[in-house]
């Protein structure tokens, strides 16, 4: 977070949310409208390769990446070390710090992959793929799964 910037939080309607328009960063409930995958940048950073053009918005921040997607999309997946989904399903509360809309680069909070017309969620089934895929490249095991 931009140092002396002060931090909103909200838990606004699926209908309605829309990330921050002024230059604040805003504390945003993962769940309501949507759920969260979050990655190193180095898992995520290859991910986002192997993604493309399929990638919905991604909030980068410091070393960490999180995509947006569908809510309870993510609740079946197997583990990939180093990867976590947050949102619906879980017991645990979670908030992410969500930029200005106009925020694309860091290092504080950004849009790695701004939101933008048929870019906002991302398919957790490619997601997942992708970061597989990035996990057995980065940590050379399989799916980088906890053993």
């Amino acid at each position: 977070m931009t140092p002396g910037a002060s931090v909103h939080t909200s838990t606004p309607n699926p209908q309605t949310w829309a990330p921050p328009r002024g230059a604040d960063v805003e504390m945003v409930r993962v769940g309501p409208h949507w759920d969260v995958v979050r990655a190193p940048e180095a898992l995520g950073g290859r991910a986002l390769e192997l993604l493309g053009g399929a990638s919905g918005a991604v909030i980068a921040d410091y070393n960490l990446m999180y995509w947006l997607i569908r809510p309870g999309s993510a609740q079946c997946w197997r583990r990939i070390r180093q990867v976590q989904t947050l949102g619906t399903g879980r017991v645990e509360t979670s908030y992410i710090g969500v930029p200005p809309v106009d925020r694309t680069s860091g290092p504080y909070p950004h849009w790695r992959v701004p939101l933008g017309p048929g870019r906002y969620l991302t398919d957790a089934g490619r997601l997942r793929e992708a970061l597989a895929r990035a996990a057995v490249a980065e940590l050379g095991t399989d799916e980088g799964a906890d053993r």
